[in-house]
This record gives structure tokens, sequence and C-alpha cells, in this order.
């Protein structure tokens, strides 16, 4: 099972691809590590989002893709931009779509520690809330 891990900020959904295959976990080479959406943000710009991820998706043969829940509101409240983005992630054909919620993603690292360290996954440090949400939906 290919999965994505995203992490929405302000207005870009930062990625991580991941793998589970025999118990051992995998991090493909992946082209990109962010989509971002325009400021703009009309019927065109919205749908081009989404065709973009759609791709991806289809070029990487993802089949789940894992997002990280944002509250609603508070202090961390997620903006308007970013629940756009969400809708147009969970909309995509082809492809399940998963919220895994703060709570979640603390109870399933504790149940399932890192087997790594994330310094040594390769990835960039911004993209290690959208690993964890990937592991954390695939550690069972």
């Amino acid at each position: 099972m290919r999965t994505c891990g995203i992490e929405i900020k302000g207005s870009e959904a930062i990625i991580c691809l991941m793998t589970l295959k025999d118990g051992l976990f995998e991090l493909p080479d992946c082209r990109q590590n962010r989509f971002a959406l325009s400021k703009d943000q009309d019927q065109q710009q919205m749908r081009h989002f989404q065709f973009t991820f759609a791709k991806f998706i289809e070029d990487y043969q993802i089949t789940q893709l894992v997002i990280k829940e944002r509250p609603q509101k508070g202090k961390f409240a997620g903006g308007a931009v970013g629940f756009k983005i969400e809708t147009a992630l969970q909309l995509i054909a082809g492809c399940e779509c998963s919220i895994i919620s703060a709570t979640q993603l603390k109870e399933k690292i504790k149940r399932y520690p890192l087997p790594v360290d994330f310094r040594d996954t390769g990835l960039k440090v911004f993209q290690e809330t959208a690993f964890l949400a990937g592991y954390a939906f695939l550690a069972k």
C-alpha cells in the first residue's frame, strides 16, 4: 500500500510518500514535497490544483491519502484556504482519503514508536508532520 501523508499549512499541502511492505517502511523517491494553491482560489485554480495532485497520485500509484487534521477554531485553527485544499484532496476519485487527528497521531506514535530517527530519513524538516501522519496510518 502506497500512502501519502499530508500536512496542510497555509496554502500548501506538504507531502511524504511512504509504503509498508513485509513489515518494512520505505520512503520512495518523489519529484515533489509540496503542492501550493495560488493566492487566487477561483474555480479554475482549484481545478488545476486538484488535477495536478490527481496526476501525482496516478503517477506514483498512491492508494491512500492521510491528512493531519487541523482544528476549526482556536489558536492553531486552519484557514479557509487550507480547508479548500483538504476538500479538493478528499474529492479526488480513485484514492481513499483519511483524516487523522493530533490525538490519534500521538497515540499511534506512543503505541508504535518510530523505528528510525526522523533526521535519518533524508526528508526535509518541514515534512516531519506529513511523515508522522503517514507512519501513524500505516503502523498497525
